[in-house]
């Protein structure tokens, strides 16, 4: 945390590049830039950037009242999903100065650039914003590998170009992630431009492991365990007879896309009586709920096991356990308020495939879901290092 003496430093420092002064409280977009430009760190600082709202361009204060209501708004430009992969920031308000109250943004440069905001990679340029230039982007792309890269990211050696499904990215996947303009003006081949989402290792000629399970014609050579494993028992026992058994396999988009359309035919509807007169059909079960911890299993599960992520269906509950324990800064104590990613590429694709829908918040909305049907509340069993187990009851 900056010491007063330090924010007005950089507050009145009007040449740096690690600061942007704003006056306006509702400019979303502008504010997203900022934090997408700090996160990509194109100088190279390696220190926190800074998105100052309430300050004029030369650095004097311009009367904000600081609202809860602001700060919501700029604590959700991290989770909003917008910005990929997700910015490290932090949100204060500040009255410690002279002449009155300012929201200040500090953002961390990623580990994991090039960072993009609704597709495209911002910078900062000296004092201003802009968009990168190939070139600027390849600098990003490198620096990138020299960090510690998550096992998504990292090159699956063996995987080559031809081993890929190069129209289910370019047809499929690259208009979502990238808006038309950009595209339009894009030059480079298909394999640079899986580069810069991170599916591609140019320097090993070779798909990352996320590129791998996204557009390999056959995703389980390399991730053997990358597949859904659905058992339906007859009772309530795993040793009881299976009624019904399925594997969603192949790459990831299919397996998501069959798994979206088989959910709805295993939730099963009954009559309750409401009145004297009148029955209420319910559901067993919320699909929402469901879908929200099956896509999060497959998000967060560990690529490197070779087991599946299961999905085991009883008379009286259904249980969703992936391989991996929780992951980085998330623990028993903090769960579910804290999320970190093992697979930060394989996140961002799934929100660009429109598989999740804000970061941060499922697992908070699906006991709310749940809540609101009548299920008791879902349990976690989170502390085993291997596997990560969501058990959800049926409806009373």
């Amino acid at each position: 945390m900056l010491t007063t003496d330090e924010l007005l430093s950089i507050l009145h420092d009007i040449e740096s590049d690690r600061v942007e002064r704003t006056t306006s409280t509702t400019d979303t977009d502008k504010f997203c830039q900022a934090v997408c430009a700090f996160a990509n760190d194109l100088p190279n600082h390696r220190k926190p950037g800074y998105l100052i709202i309430g300050a004029n361009d030369d650095g004097s204060l311009s009367g904000l009242k600081v609202t809860d209501d602001l700060l919501r708004n700029l604590g959700g430009i991290r989770s909003d999903g917008n910005i990929l992969p997700l910015p490290a920031m932090t949100v204060q308000k500040r009255d410690d100065i002279p002449g009155g109250e300012l929201a200040l943004v500090a953002v961390l440069p990623s580990d994991t650039p090039p960072v993009r905001y609704k597709g495209q990679v911002w910078i900062r340029v000296g004092p201003r914003r802009a968009i990168a230039s190939e070139s600027e982007e390849r600098i990003l792309w490198e620096r990138r590998t020299a960090f510690s890269a998550t096992f998504d990211a990292t090159p699956c050696i063996g995987c080559r170009f031809e081993d890929l499904l190069p129209d289910l990215f370019s047809i499929t996947y690259l208009p979502n992630a990238v808006p038309p303009d950009v595209l339009k003006e894009n030059s480079r081949d298909v394999r640079e431009q899986m580069a810069s989402l991170s599916f591609y290792d140019l320097q090993g000629d070779c798909a990352t492991f996320a590129g791998a399970l996204l557009f390999s014609k056959h995703s389980r050579h390399w991730l053997p365990g990358a597949y859904v494993q659905f058992v339906r028992f007859n009772g309530v026992n795993i040793t009881n007879e299976p009624l019904d058994e399925h594997q969603f396999t192949g790459d990831l988009l299919t397996m998501l896309r069959e798994l979206d359309a088989f959910l709805p035919g295993q939730i099963r509807s009954r009559p309750v009586p409401v009145s004297v007169l009148r029955d209420e059909q319910v559901s067993d079960y919320p699909f929402f709920a469901l879908r929200e911890f099956l896509m999060n299993a497959i998000m967060h599960r560990s690529y490197q096991s070779n087991a599946p992520v299961r999905f085991y269906w009883f008379d009286d509950r259904v249980e969703i356990q992936n391989p991996g324990g929780l992951y980085g800064g998330a623990t028993p104590e903090n769960f579910p308020r804290q999320n970190a990613y093992r697979n930060p590429v394989v996140a961002s694709a799934m929100k660009v495939l429109g598989y999740v829908r804000t970061f941060g918040s499922g697992v908070l909305k699906a006991q709310e879901v749940l809540a609101r049907n009548g299920n008791p509340p879902p349990e976690f069993t989170k502390d085993q290092p291997n596997y990560f187990l969501v058990t959800v009851r049926r409806r009373p």
